[in-house]
């Protein structure tokens, strides 16, 4: 498959996106158009049961743009991989729905999200979830691995989206459910490719 970018673009991509998402793992008000932390949550429609208990100290970080959930249903007992995870809340509910005999991965590119993912499913005694550093793009995972994934917000913000859909459906098992929540731009794209990665986020 031929690459989109080439290595330094896509390095200066993805150094835009840490350093964006290093600063949202800390606090993500003010860094969106949209409401985030609980009220996200209840505009976006998630279970109350899975939401109405979940503590402030986690809920507050949620920055999802819609609700990869409603898009079909995960089954106790699966294999889930949540896509781009962020600080995990969407992988939490997921951990719930599969059970203790279901696992779920979640896989993010930047470490500080990783972090507060990790402190997120601590705080609520979850076992049944793992998180990775990677890209989406080159997934780290066996073919047919997954029921599921599930993805919220991270689609877009992906450099090469053709090589990473196609890691998806490499992972997924036959039949497997592909759940994704995403923005997508309305307006024109910005036909310089240099104008475009320096804007990356606009």
């Amino acid at each position: 498959m031929e690459d989109l970018f080439t290595s330094e673009e896509n390095e200066q991509i993805q150094s835009q996106i840490r350093d964006k998402y290093r600063k949202v793992s800390l606090n993500p008000g003010g860094f969106f158009n949209y409401p985030t932390g609980r009220a996200g949550l209840e505009i976006l429609g998630y279970d109350p049961s899975f939401t109405s208990d979940l503590p402030d100290e986690v809920s507050q970080f949620y920055c999802g743009v819609g609700n990869p959930f409603s898009m079909g249903k995960i089954k106790e007992g699966e294999t889930v991989l949540d896509l781009g995870c962020g600080v995990g809340i969407d992988a939490v509910f997921a951990a719930k729905i599969v059970g203790s005999k279901g696992k779920v991965f979640g896989v993010d590119l930047v470490p500080e999200m990783l972090d507060r993912a990790k402190k997120n499913v601590q705080i609520l005694g979850i076992a049944n979830v793992s998180f990775i550093e990677g890209s989406a793009e080159k997934l780290d995972f066996p073919k047919d691995s997954f029921h599921s994934v599930i993805s919220n917000g991270a689609i877009n913000l992906i450099p090469d989206k053709k090589r990473a859909i196609a890691e998806v459906f490499r992972v997924l098992k036959p039949n497997g459910r592909f759940m994704v929540a995403d923005q997508v731009l309305t307006d024109r794209i910005e036909k310089d490719l240099k104008a475009r990665i320096s804007t990356w986020f606009q």
